[in-house]
C-alpha cells in the first residue's frame, strides 16, 4: 500500500513554493502520492515513444502506478518514434493541445527548451521531500540541467554498444568484442560470406541516417581525435581528424566488409551481420529475438583511443500544462525513476539504471552476474560523454550529419567535400539556436 501525504503538499508544489535553485537531495525511501482536492483522479496526459519489449515494460509501470493510488491517472499515449513524437508536439503546442509531459530524446528536450516551451522543474523538485537528485548518476541527470535549472529527468538512458555474433567471431579467433578497430579490420574480410556477388553475411552493418547513423559516428569521430563542434557551436566536422573517421566509414563499405542496413538490428538478429552498433535500449528486444548467440562490448578504440556518446531519453513537462498537473505528473516521474522501478525498467529493457542506488543494489549486481551483456553499457558509461552540440542542439543536426555520411558511404563521394558542405549547413542552422540562447541565457 502506498502511503499518502496531506493535500497541502500538492498545493505547495503547484504554487512553486521553495527556492527555485535549491534542488532537493534528501534520501528517498517510500513513494507517497498526494491527495488531490477534487472528485476522481486527476488525469495527466503523457506521450511516449517506445515499442516492443520497451513499450510493454512502460505499460506495466504506468498500470502499476495508476493502480497503486486513486488520485492520479497517467494517460499514456504512444506517438511513434522520438522524432514522430517531437513533431506531433511541435504541431500541438500552437493549438494548445500538447500533452502535460512527454518522453523526449536527448536531442529534442533541448530544442523545446530553446523554444521556451518546457516547464522548469526546480520548484517541484524542491517541494518534493522524497526526490533525491544526488542519487541519480551525475552525468545523466546533469544533461537535463541548464541555466541553473532542471528541465529534463533522465529515464531511458543509453549508449551505443557493440553487439556481436559469438560463433562468427570465434571463426576468426576472437573470443570477445574487438578492443580496437585495427583488431577487427584485420579479420573483417574473413567474416564476410557471399552468394555469388551478393553479401549474405557482412562483418558489420551500419545504421542509416534515419536510424541515427550520426549517433555512434559521434564516438568514432572522437576515436580519431575529431569533433563535430565545440561547446560554443564552432563547427569542426570538416577538420582533418573527423574527415579521417569519415574515410574509415567510407572504406568499410567500399572495401566490402560492411553494409548499410535499413534495419541493422533485424539483420543482426537474423545472422546477416556479425556485428552492429545499437542502443543499450535494444538489448531486451535482441535478447528476445536473436537467432544467434550474441555478446556485447565497448565500442572499439581508434587511433586516438576510446570514444562513445551518451543518448536515450528522459521526461519533460510543458509550460502549457496546469501547475497541478505538473505536480501530479512529477509523482509518476518519481515513481518510475525510483530505485525499485528503475531496476525493473533496466532489467527488462537494457537501458542503464539512472540511479546509483539501483546500479549498486544487490538485485542489480546479481542480475549483471547472470546477464553480463546488460552490464557492458553501465561499465562503459564511466568513459562516455555528452555529444557535441552540432548533432543534438542544432535543428536537424543529426540528419544533416547522417545524410552526409550516407553520401560518403553509399555514393562513395569525396569525404572532405561532403563534410565541407555539411559544415556550412550546420553553421547556417546554428544561427537561430545561438539567437535563442542569447535571449534566454544572455
Amino acid at each position: 500500500m502506498i502511503s499518502r501525504f496531506d493535500r497541502r503538499k500538492l498545493l505547495a508544489g503547484a504554487a512553486g513554493v521553495g527556492a527555485a535553485a535549491a534542488l532537493s537531495a534528501k534520501a528517498s525511501t517510500t513513494y507517497a502520492a498526494p491527495a488531490l482536492i477534487q472528485s476522481g483522479p486527476l488525469e495527466v496526459l503523457f506521450w511516449s515513444s517506445f515499442n516492443g519489449v520497451n513499450a510493454e515494460t512502460l505499460t506495466t509501470l504506468v498500470n502499476e502506478f495508476n493502480e497503486s493510488q486513486t488520485d492520479i491517472f497517467i494517460n499514456d499515449q504512444f506517438q511513434g518514434t522520438y522524432e514522430e513524437t517531437a513533431q506531433k508536439i511541435t504541431a500541438a503546442l500552437p493549438a494548445n493541445q500538447a500533452p502535460d509531459m512527454s518522453i523526449l530524446s536527448e536531442i529534442w528536450w533541448f530544442r523545446f527548451y530553446a523554444a521556451q516551451a518546457l516547464a522548469p522543474l526546480n520548484d517541484v523538485i524542491a517541494a518534493s521531500d522524497d526526490f533525491n537528485r544526488e542519487d541519480f548518476v551525475d552525468s545523466l541527470i546533469n544533461e537535463g540541467f541548464r541555466n541553473d535549472t532542471q528541465w529534463w529527468i533522465s529515464f531511458a538512458r543509453s549508449t551505443p554498444i557493440m553487439y556481436y555474433d559469438k560463433a562468427a567471431l570465434a571463426e576468426v579467433g576472437l573470443t570477445e568484442s574487438p578492443k580496437t578497430w585495427d583488431e577487427y579490420t584485420a579479420v573483417a574480410q574473413d567474416l564476410v560470406r557471399k552468394d555469388g556477388d551478393t553479401i549474405s553475411r557482412a562483418a558489420f552493418a551500419h545504421l542509416t541516417s534515419a536510424g541515427y547513423l550520426a549517433w555512434p559516428f559521434q564516438g568514432v569521430s572522437w576515436q580519431w581525435g575529431g569533433r563535430f563542434s565545440d561547446d560554443d557551436f564552432n563547427i569542426m566536422i570538416n577538420e582533418e581528424e573527423t574527415v579521417a573517421a569519415g574515410e574509415f566509414y567510407k572504406n568499410s563499405v567500399g572495401d566490402g566488409w560492411a553494409v548499410m542496413s535499413s534495419d541493422a538490428v533485424a539483420d543482426f538478429n537474423a545472422g546477416l551481420a556479425t556485428a552492429i552498433f545499437a542502443s543499450t535500449g535494444s538489448l531486451g528486444g535482441i535478447a528476445q529475438n536473436a537467432t544467434v548467440d550474441f555478446g556485447t562490448g565497448f565500442l572499439p578504440e581508434g587511433p586516438a583511443g576510446f570514444g562513445c556518446p551518451t543518448g536515450g531519453s528522459g521526461i519533460s513537462f510543458f509550460n502549457s500544462a496546469a501547475p497541478e498537473k505538473i505536480t501530479a505528473g512529477f509523482e509518476f516521474v518519481k515513481y518510475v525513476t525510483s530505485t525499485e522501478k528503475t531496476t525493473f525498467w533496466s532489467q527488462n529493457t537494457g537501458y542503464m539504471p539512472v540511479r546509483k542506488s539501483a546500479r549498486d543494489s544487490e538485485n542489480m549486481q546479481a542480475f549483471f552476474a547472470d546477464n553480463p551483456n546488460f552490464q557492458v553499457a553501465v561499465n562503459q558509461l564511466e568513459f562516455t560523454k555528452p555529444q557535441d552540440p552540432a548533432r543534438i542542439y542544432i535543428p536537424n543536426g543529426d540528419q544533416i550529419i547522417g545524410g552526409g555520411l550516407e553520401r560518403i558511404m553509399i555514393n562513395q563521394e569525396d569525404t572532405q567535400s561532403v563534410f565541407d558542405e555539411v559544415a556550412a549547413e550546420l553553421e547556417d542552422e546554428a544561427q537561430p539556436v545561438l539567437e535563442q540562447l542569447a535571449e534566454i541565457e544572455g
